[in-house]
Formats: C-alpha cells, structure tokens, sequence
C-alpha cells in the first residue's frame, strides 16, 4: 500500500484535529470539576514566580496566561491541554521527516504514540508533564537541526526550549544529560570546536539564573518536595532492587499497546547496525539514556519513580524503532495498523468517559463551583470589599479562588507571615478581604460549608 504525500499531510492534519477534539469534549461533559493538578497550577499561578512550592515555574506561567482570557471556563484548560499534546506530535513529525525516505512512516511514528497511555488518557490533566511535552520535542528538534545545519538561528533556539523544559520540570535534566553526552562523544572526532555548540549553554545559564536565586532565597523547597515524593528519607536496603524493576515492570507494561502496534508491521525483528550512522547515534541516545538516567536513579538512590513521571520520555521512541526497522516494514500490512490504532483511539476516549461517569468520589466529581457559589453569597450578605486572598491547601483554598468571581491570590499555610498568626496576614494585606481554609479563625465570621472550615475576615 503506498500512500500520495497529499495522503500523509491530510491523514496527519484529520488525526491531530480529532485528537484535539476528543480529549477536549470527552473530560468537559464527564468531569464537573478541574483535576488536582491543573488547580493546583492555578493556584500557584495567582502569585507569578520563578517557582513554587513543588515545581518550577512555567506551567504555573502558562495557566495563568488562559485564566486572563478565559476566566474559570473548564473546557479551555482541557483544549490547550491537548494543543500542547498535539503539537508535540506535529513536532515529532516534522523531526521524522528528516529520517526517513518514505513520508509514510512519519506519519506511523505519530499514530504509534496513540499506543503509549501517556500521551491519551492521562492528558487532559494539565500539568507539568504535559506542559514539557512541546518543549521535549523542540527541544530535540532543533537540537538535531543545529547539529546537521550548523545555524545560529537554530542554536539559539535550542537554548530558549532547552530552558523552558527545564523550567517545566526538572526531570527535563535527564534529557539535557543524554544531549551532552551526545556532543561529547561527538566533539570526539572533530579536530576543531564548533564555538556554536555553547550557544544553548550560555542561553541555557542566562534564562535559568533567577530560578536559581529564587531557589536559594527558598531553601531549594521543589527539591525537599521531590525528595519526599520518591521516598529517599524512608528508602531501605530493598528499596533499591524493588523500585527500580518494579519501574522497569511497569513502563514495559506502558508500551505493550504500543509494542503490538510496531509488530503488526515488522517482518522480522532483524538490526543491522550501520557503523558511524550519527541518527541513529542519536535517536539511540536522547530515546534510552534518559530511561537508564531514572532507572539508575532509583537503583542507587532507592527512589520510587511515579509512572506519570515517564510521560514525556517516549515522544521519539516510534521514530527509533521505525527506523532500525525500517527496511523491514510491510506496507501491505498498514490496513491492519490502521485498524488496531482506530480502535486504540476509540477505546482510550470511551474508558476515560466510562471511569469518569461509574466512579464515585473523583477529584473532578468535588463541587468546587458549587462551593464557590455559597462562599461568595455569604460574603456579599456580610461583606462590603472583595476577596483578594484565600489560604489554605491548593485543592480546597485552589479551587476557590479559581472559582471565586474575584480570583484571589492563593497562599499556602506555608507562608512564613501565615506560619506566625492570622494577625500577622492581616497586618501584611491591610483591609483587603480573605477567607482561611481549615485553619485558625480568631477574626471574622465563621461557617462550615461541605465540611470546610471557612474564615471570613472582610470590611463590613
């Protein structure tokens, strides 16, 4: 079966729009409420940083951005969700392009991805993994583009999403490690540097430095975070053998769909190595050494690795295995391939609506709207100013002030002036308004609402 290449670009443009489609109306008439994740960047949203209790800054930026122009409207975080999904993929199709002679199997090493949970079901979660994604795949874009091209341009620009990925989150680090020892084993065989290759470097330095300084001003508090969330205070000696085979376990379970798909259309599972093939050298690196990095990682550390954490580390894992394949691909068979994806891309949708209608007690079944809504009537019947703050954790206090008309910056009982007393909040916002969370009330009106302790301190 051979296919025009008006075919591929159409086949390509009509999978992207429904993906975009599909996971945008799918969680926006399951879901009554937003996923933790996506609040909680809200929330830390609400006050603009170079970073935040957990994470670094920018899915925090770009949230913040679509607040501004599309207020507490659900459905709009869902669809540029997916646009960042979706553009990762039309990245990754146009990094296949230069790879293969036949534009077919791009667009295979695209659909292949339908076939990884990762880059499906658990995205309309707008998070730090899926706001990395586009920034991955720039990333090694241009990274591969300045290496063959030798363009300023594209150096330049390699630094910028470089960056942005790191900012995103810091497991991006593992990534930039397999990059360099990419242009390392490469400058090995060159007789003169390329002064271009510390173009991203020194663009990479500059951009990061006030996450740095913001990092040291707060007692490097995402790494406490990411330290406490991989067990390291608590790891014991079996820790270190069980964690990393039980994450080896479960990212070979991740790519079974994804396995059989590849299997449909390959002959024989036959590798001819070619000596010095530098894309191969490449895909090789930036696909596995990242994967080794996080294996090694919970080896010797004991680290537990949360499976969602990979989510970002199989973009270019169908360009790898096309490609070593390559000569060994039956196109008679791509009906079949084409068959097994349709249903993939039906059924993930159809199990995401079926877990979200049948299951009780989601985070996206809690009424927050409905929360907020009380909360701003009982303040308007005793309450003359609006609400500027509200403090409390980032599910309960996040949700009210992404739901609340007047948007309110969010403080976490974490806030050295709030660690100290309520007085000490008053003092610092002077008359403005604000509600407390579950916390102390010894100013203003208090009420339970949905089993929440709310405070109420206001200008009457």
């Amino acid at each position: 079966m051979k296919f025009k290449k008006i075919d591929v670009n159409k086949s390509l443009i009509f999978f992207l729009f429904a993906h975009l489609i599909v996971w945008t109306l799918i969680p926006s008439i399951s879901n009554t409420n937003l996923p933790l994740d996506t609040i909680e960047a809200l929330a830390w949203g609400t006050n603009l940083d170079w970073g935040y209790n957990k994470h670094p800054p920018v899915s925090a930026w770009v949230v913040k951005g679509l607040y501004q122009i599309f207020g507490n409207q659900d459905w709009a975080y869902y669809f540029f969700s997916q646009l960042f999904v979706i553009s990762s993929f039309f990245i990754v199709f146009k990094f296949s392009e230069d790879f293969f002679k036949n534009k077919t199997l791009s667009l295979i090493s695209v659909l292949l991805l339908e076939g990884i949970y990762f880059h499906n079901f658990t995205t309309p979660e707008f998070n730090v993994y899926v706001c990395q994604l586009p920034f991955r795949a720039l990333t090694v874009y241009f990274c591969w583009k300045s290496f063959k091209d030798n363009d300023t341009s594209n150096w330049l620009l390699f630094g910028v999403f470089l960056t942005l990925g790191f900012l995103s989150h810091y497991l991006f680090l593992y990534l930039i490690i397999a990059i360099t020892i990419f242009f390392i084993i490469i400058l090995r065989g060159q007789k003169k540097l390329n002064l271009k290759y510390f173009i991203p470097v020194i663009i990479f330095l500059i951009l990061i430095s006030p996450h740095l300084i913001w990092l040291i001003e707060n007692n490097f508090t995402t790494l406490t975070y990411a330290f406490h969330r991989t067990g390291l205070n608590e790891a014991t000696f079996f820790n270190h053998i069980s964690h990393p085979f039980i994450f080896l376990g479960k990212q070979i379970g991740v790519l079974l769909p994804f396995l059989f798909m590849l299997s449909i259309i390959v002959s024989k599972f036959q590798i001819k190595f070619k000596k010095k093939d530098k894309k191969l050298f490449f895909l090789l690196i930036i696909n596995f050494i990242p994967i080794i990095l996080m294996f090694l990682t919970s080896f010797f550390m004991g680290a537990k690795i949360k499976t969602m954490w990979m989510s970002p580390f199989y973009l270019f894992m169908g360009v790898f295995f096309l490609y070593i394949f390559e000569n060994k691909i039956i196109f008679k068979k791509l009906k079949y391939f084409f068959s097994v994806f349709l249903i993939l891309f039906i059924f993930s949708p159809a199990v995401y609506l079926y877990v979200s209608v049948s299951q009780e007690d989601k985070r996206t079944d809690y009424p927050g709207k409905e929360i907020a809504n009380s909360i701003q009537e009982k303040w308007d019947n005793n309450f003359k100013n609006t609400i500027k703050s509200v403090i409390g954790d980032e599910w309960h206090a996040g949700n009210l002030s992404y739901h609340l008309k007047s948007n309110p910056r969010w403080y976490s009982y974490s806030n050295a002036f709030v660690e100290k007393s309520v007085d000490d909040f008053i003092e610092t916002i002077g008359k403005d308004g604000f509600i407390i969370v579950n916390g102390e009330c010894s100013h203003g009106i208090s009420f339970i609402i949905r089993n929440n302790n709310i405070c109420m301190h206001g200008e009457k």
